[in-house]
């Protein structure tokens, strides 16, 4: 892994990636595997961390 965005928070490495836009249409549309995907490609691979990001968006992992 390159880990380009290594020590970044999630909101900046979604600006960044260009991807925010659609990670928030994602959120509003409860699409998990969406999300899932995106968080990714922003280099957050661990299930667990990915898990508490989605559920503290108020969605079911």
């Amino acid at each position: 892994m390159i880990e380009k965005y290594k020590g970044m928070t999630v909101n900046e490495r979604l600006y960044l990636s260009g991807l925010m836009c659609e990670f928030d249409e994602f959120v509003r549309t409860k699409n998990v595997d969406g999300l899932k995907n995106i968080l990714d490609k922003v280099e957050i691979t661990d299930e667990t961390l990915k898990r508490s990001i989605i559920k503290g968006l108020g969605l079911k992992y």
